[in-house]
């Protein structure tokens, strides 16, 4: 594979504009076209970026060898397929897809052409996380909070698919077990889908994770909590800051035998690594970071959740 990968992006809305810049900002690749039902966002896209723009998918087969896809979830698995089918290394906006069923067609798909699939958990990227994550290698209790104001978009999915997926994936690295339980509860509040939810997940490894998601708060957070033995780690997504607090001794008298280390990072630029990521991984011949195999457990635990949620919804409706 060349260096310089010809790349497109299908869907230029909120997130979109962002993938194309970053396509346009890296030296691996060359941003040769846009996608976009939209003939007014997709016009405003391309003279901005200075590249063509498309209606139709089928044009983009033959001149790009890669694309990200950021289009509404239910087009992604269709979007998806058609790219991975015609040659075309795909990266996909989370969640994959809206289905456990069609996110294994995708890997199977990508494994049979021989290309690269990658699901955009942009959290994977952050550099608290990456700095991080050298100190999680026992994971006993996990608590995260990801809360956000409402937004109009993404709402054609629950707040399960739409902010605590990211979540879901980051424990899923990290935990490296399988979900063997799931209590759940949420409910909708401004659209007809849950808006909150609220979710407790044990592990074959014995961890437990208590997750929360908001698309309906006052305020932003990104906070994320591990407890193993001996120690405490918090990340806050959002501000780059992480706390580690380690047991060092044992405690005598009014000896605490604490060590508590703090680090703020730079923020980064996450969707920027996301990208190189995704190039490094075609032109290397390698696996995604986030592979399609990720996006597919995140997707799996996240429709164990939405399940029981939608029981308990159905039980107080009756």
């Amino acid at each position: 594979m060349s260096d310089n990968i010809r790349a497109a992006v299908v869907g230029v809305g909120h997130l979109g504009k962002w993938h194309a810049q970053k396509y346009a900002a890296l030296e691996q690749s060359e941003l040769v076209g846009l996608v976009d039902s939209s003939a007014d966002r997709l016009k405003e896209m391309t003279d901005e970026m200075g590249v063509q723009g498309f209606t139709d998918v089928k044009d983009l087969v033959g001149k790009v060898d890669a694309v990200t896809i950021a289009t509404n979830t239910p087009s992604h698995f269709e979007l998806s397929s058609f790219f991975l089918e015609n040659g075309i290394h795909v990266n996909v906006e989370k969640p994959m897809t809206t289905t456990v069923t069609e996110a294994e067609k995708l890997c199977a798909l990508a494994e049979k052409q021989g290309l690269v699939l990658q699901v955009g958990h942009v959290e994977r990227f952050n550099p608290a996380l990456v700095a991080a994550r050298e100190k999680l290698k026992s994971p006993l209790f996990i608590e995260c909070h990801r809360l956000a104001p409402f937004k109009p978009r993404s709402t054609d999915v629950s707040v399960v698919l739409d902010l605590m997926i990211h979540d879901l994936d980051v424990i899923m690295s990290l935990v490296k077990s399988k979900p063997v339980s799931v209590s759940a509860i949420g409910t909708p509040v401004l659209t007809s889908l849950p808006d909150i939810a609220n979710a407790r997940i044990e592990f074959e490894s014995g961890c437990v994770a208590n997750v929360t998601a908001s698309r309906v708060s006052q305020r932003s957070e990104r906070k994320f909590r591990v407890f193993q033995p001996s120690q405490y780690l918090s990340i806050d997504f959002g501000t780059g800051e992480v706390n580690l607090l380690t047991k060092t001794g044992e405690f005598k008298d009014d000896e605490l035998p604490l060590e508590a280390e703090a680090w703020s990072l730079e923020k980064g630029d996450a969707l920027l690594e996301e990208t190189s990521a995704f190039l490094d991984s075609i032109i290397h011949s390698k696996p995604a970071v986030v592979t399609g195999e990720d996006g597919l457990q995140a997707l799996k635990l996240a429709e164990m959740i939405s399940t029981d949620l939608e029981k308990r919804l159905e039980k107080r409706s009756d």
